[in-house]
C-alpha cells in the first residue's frame, strides 16, 4: 500500500512539473505597461521613467530559471542586464514566547534562537499565475511555493515610473507562536555575474570578481545592498529599510547582504541576496511573528540601470535620502531615546575624551538637529548618593553643552523606572539637577551654593511636582512591551498621567509583523485608545538603541519626529520651544522615506481644536513627499469609544513624487482624527491628534 502512494505521488508531481500552467490576466488592466503570454512565457514592459522601458520575462517551465531575461533602456534598444536567475528564499522556524506578563502578542523579551529551530529553503514550484493591476504596479502572482508548515505563492511587483522590482513569497501557516526569519535573493545555476559590488561600512564601494569556485560569504555593507554587476548595467538588490530589520536594543552592522555559491547549504548555484543573523545582538532577539492564517510577505527590492554598481547604489540611496533624514522647511528634526552613556563610560570614566565623539558625528550624518539622550539607564546613580550623583549630571550637562552648536542640538535626558511605574523618559527645558529618592529628613529642594536648586524625589506626587514646577515632559518608553508592558493602562487614572506634563507615549516598531503593510501599530492603537479616554495625549518616536558607531545600520533602526519650529534654540539659553512643539503636538513622526509638510482639517492643524457642525462634513488636506511608491493613507478617527479608519489607495503614484491631496471626511459625532500614510516598503509617517468639538 505503502508503495502504491509513492508511485501515485510521483506521477502528480511529474504531472504537476509538465503541465502548462495557466495565466489569468483578467485581473490586468491597461496602466502604461504591456503583458503578453507566449505558452509558458509571460513578458512583462513597464515604463521606467528617467530610465526608459524595463522587461521582465518570466518562464512558467519547471525545468528553466524563472528570470528567463530582465531588460533596461530607452526606445526599442533595451539591454539585457541579467538572465537565468531564480528568486531564492530560507525561511527560518522556531518559536515565539507570546506570554501575558511580558506583552503578548508585543512581547519584545523573548530569546528564539535558545529555543530550537530550523532553517528550510522555500520550494517553488510554478504552477498557474494571475496578472493584475493595482493602480501603477503590475503584479504577477505565481502559485506553489511551500517551506515546513508554511504555504502561499511568489508575488512580482513591478512599478511604473521606475526600474525598480519587487519579489516576495507571500506565505502563511495556522500553527501559532510561530517565529520566523528569511533570507533572499537571485540564484543562477549557470551564469556569473561579472563582478559583485557593494559600499563598504566607510562609505568606499568594493568589488569582487566571483568564480565557480566561491563558496557564499556574508558581507558587512552599508546602504543594505549588494550589486551584481554585467556588461551592460548592474542590478542592485535590497531589502525594505526598515521593516526588514526586527527590533533590537543593538544596531551591530551583522553583514546583511551575501553572495556565492551554495547559500547556507540550501541554495545551490551563485546568488547574492540579504540575510538576518538568528542571533541578533544576543540580547533580546525576537524575530518576526503574525497571527495564525495571516500572510506574510518574505519580500526584497531589485533596481536596475544600464550603468555601473556605484551609479546603480546611488539610484538605490536616492530613496532614503541617502540613508538621512530630508530637511523640510519650517521643521527641525528630533530623534530620543538613546543609551549610549557617554558620560558614564567616557567623560568620568578617565579615559580621553574626544573633541567630536562618534556618536555625536553618526547623528549628524543622518540629518539629526535635535538629539535627545536617555542617560543612566543602568550605569550611574539616579537614587544617589548626592555626591555621585550630582557629579553626574554635571557631567552630562557639560558634554551636552560642549558637544550642542547652532546647528545641533544634543540634550539630556534621562530614562527613569521609579515612582511612575514602568519605564519613562523625563525631559526638562534645561539643566536641572534630581535625585531620584528622597530620605525622611531632607528638603524637596534646596540650594547648592555652586549647582543652584537641587530636587529629591521620593514618591510620585513630588515627581509631578517637579515637572509642573520646571516645566518638563513625561512620557511612557516603549509603551505596552518590555519593561513598560501594561502601562500606561495601569496608571491611566492617575493624576500624573492626567496632568499637562505627561505627553503619552513614544512609538518604535516593536513588534515586526510581515503580514501587516505598515510598521507596528501597537503604539499607534495606544494613541487612539487614550485619545478615546478623554485625554490630549500625543506620541513622539523613539530609537530606544545603545551603541552608535559609524560602523552599526543605525538608518534600519532610526525614525523622527519632525517639530515644527523656524529655528533651533541655543542651549545657554534653553530649549523650551522644543517641549512646547512637542507638547502641543506640533510635530509628526516619519521613518524618513515619507514626508508630510503640511497638514490640516477646515484649516486646523495637529494639537489644535475643530469645531464641526452637525452635518459632520470636513476635508482632510495633506502634502505628502515620498521616495518610494506610496501604497495608501488612512484617516483615524473615535468617538470616545469607537476607532474608525477610512483607507485612501494611493497606488497611483509613482517613485519620488510631492503632492497635496484633499479628502472629504464625515466626522459627525467624532471627537478626535489622526492621518497615517505608508509606502509600498512599509516606510511611512503619522499626524498626531486634531481634537474636534461637535
Amino acid at each position: 500500500m505503502k508503495k502504491l502512494v509513492l508511485i501515485s505521488f510521483f506521477f502528480y508531481c511529474v504531472n504537476a512539473w509538465a503541465q502548462t500552467p495557466n495565466v489569468d490576466r483578467s485581473g490586468f488592466k491597461n496602466n502604461g505597461s504591456a503583458v503578453t503570454v507566449n505558452q509558458k512565457l509571460i513578458t512583462v514592459t513597464w515604463p521606467a521613467g528617467k530610465s526608459g522601458t524595463a522587461r521582465m520575462v518570466l518562464d512558467l517551465d519547471n525545468n528553466n530559471p524563472l528570470f528567463s531575461s530582465i531588460q533596461l533602456g530607452k526606445g526599442k534598444a533595451l539591454k539585457e542586464i541579467t538572465s537565468g536567475l531564480d528568486p531564492a528564499f530560507v525561511l527560518t522556524v522556531g518559536k515565539r514566547t507570546l506570554s501575558p506578563n511580558s506583552g503578548g502578542w508585543d512581547v519584545f523579551f523573548d530569546r528564539v534562537p535558545r529555543k530550537p529551530y530550523k532553517s528550510y529553503a522555500v520550494a517553488i514550484v510554478k504552477r498557474n499565475a494571475k496578472v493584475t493591476t493595482n493602480g501603477q504596479q503590475t503584479i504577477i502572482n505565481i502559485s506553489g511555493a511551500n517551506a515546513d508548515r508554511f504555504k502561499g505563492s511568489l508575488e512580482i511587483t513591478l512599478y511604473n515610473g521606475s526600474p525598480l522590482f519587487n519579489v516576495a513569497a507571500v506565505l502563511s501557516t495556522e500553527v501559532d507562536s510561530t517565529a520566523i526569519l528569511y533570507d533572499a535573493g537571485l540564484v543562477s545555476k549557470k551564469s556569473l555575474w561579472k563582478s559583485m559590488a557593494w559600499s563598504n561600512v566607510g562609505g568606499e564601494m568594493q568589488k569582487a570578481t566571483p568564480t565557480p569556485a566561491d563558496t557564499s560569504r556574508n558581507v558587512e555593507v552599508k546602504y543594505r545592498t549588494i550589486i551584481g554587476e554585467n556588461t551592460n548595467g548592474s542590478l542592485a538588490l535590497f531589502p525594505a529599510p526598515h521593516q526588514y530589520f526586527y527590533p533590537l536594543d543593538e544596531a551591530f552592522n551583522l553583514k546583511f547582504t551575501w553572495y556565492g555559491k551554495n547559500y547556507h547549504n540550501l541554495i545551490p548555484g551563485f546568488g547574492m541576496g540579504i540575510r538576518q543573523d538568528p542571533l541578533g545582538d544576543n540580547r533580546y532577539v525576537p524575530w518576526f511573528n503574525a497571527p495564525p492564517g495571516t500572510q506574510q510577505r518574505l519580500n526584497f527590492f531589485c533596481l536596475l540601470d544600464t550603468g555601473n554598481a556605484a551609479q546603480a547604489l546611488d539610484e538605490v540611496k536616492m530613496f532614503t535620502h541617502e540613508d538621512a533624514y530630508k530637511a523640510v522647511a519650517g521643521y527641525k528634526t528630533m530623534a530620543t531615546h538613546f543609551h549610549n552613556e557617554f558620560t558614564t563610560e567616557v567623560a568620568l570614566s578617565g579615559k580621553p575624551v574626544p573633541e567630536k565623539p562618534e556618536f555625536v558625528e553618526v547623528l549628524k550624518k543622518h540629518g539629526l538637529d535635535i538629539v535627545k539622550l536617555a542617560e543612566f539607564h543602568g550605569p550611574g546613580h539616579p537614587k544617589g548618593p548626592d555626591a555621585e550623583r550630582l557629579k553626574e549630571l554635571k557631567a552630562l550637562f557639560e558634554q551636552t553643552k560642549r558637544l550642542s552648536d547652532s546647528s545641533f542640538l544634543l540634550l539630556p535626558g534621562e530614562e527613569a523606572n521609579n515612582f511612575y511605574g514602568g519605564h519613562w523618559l523625563a525631559f526638562f527645558p534645561k539643566p536641572i539637577y534630581w535625585v531620584m529618592s528622597r530620605k525622611p529628613e531632607e528638603p524637596f529642594v534646596k540650594e547648592d551654593p555652586s549647582l543652584g536648586k537641587v530636587y529629591h524625589i521620593g514618591n510620585k506626587e513630588e515627581m509631578l511636582k517637579l515637572l509642573e514646577l520646571e516645566k518638563g515632559l513625561a512620557w511612557t518608553a516603549h509603551a505596552r512591551t518590555k519593561g513598560s508592558t501594561g502601562y500606561p493602562d495601569i496608571y491611566k487614572e492617575e493624576p500624573f498621567f492626567k496632568s499637562d506634563t505627561f505627553l503619552g507615549a513614544a512609538w518604535k516598531a516593536i513588534p515586526a509583523d510581515l503580514s501587516i503593510p505598515t510598521l507596528s501599530q501597537r503604539v499607534l492603537k495606544l494613541l487612539d485608545d487614550m485619545a478615546n479616554w478623554g485625554l490630549k495625549k500625543h506620541v513622539i518616536s523613539e530609537a530606544d538603541i545603545f551603541t552608535i558607531t559609524h560602523q552599526n545600520e543605525m538608518y534600519a533602526h532610526l525614525n523622527v519626529n519632525y517639530l515644527e519650529m523656524d529655528k533651533l534654540p541655543s542651549y545657554d539659553q534653553g530649549w523650551q520651544p522644543v517641549l512646547d512643539a512637542i507638547r502641543n503636538g506640533k510635530f509628526f513622526v516619519s521613518t524618513g522615506e515619507v514626508l508630510i509638510p503640511s497638514f490640516s482639517i477646515n484649516g486646523k492643524k495637529s494639537g489644535e481644536t475643530l469645531k464641526i457642525d452637525k452635518t459632520g462634513k470636513a476635508t482632510v488636506k495633506m502634502q505628502l513627499d515620498w521616495t518610494f511608491p506610496m501604497n495608501f493613507a488612512e484617516i483615524v478617527s473615535g468617538d470616545g469609544t469607537h476607532i474608525y479608519r477610512e483607507r485612501i489607495n494611493l497606488n497611483d503614484t509613482q517613485a519620488f513624487g510631492k503632492k497635496t491631496f484633499s479628502w472629504p471626511i464625515n466626522l459627525a459625532n467624532r471627537k478626535w482624527v489622526r492621518v497615517e500614510a505608508w509606502d509600498i516598503a512599509a516606510n511611512g509617517a503619522f499626524t498626531q491628534m486634531i481634537w474636534i468639538d461637535n
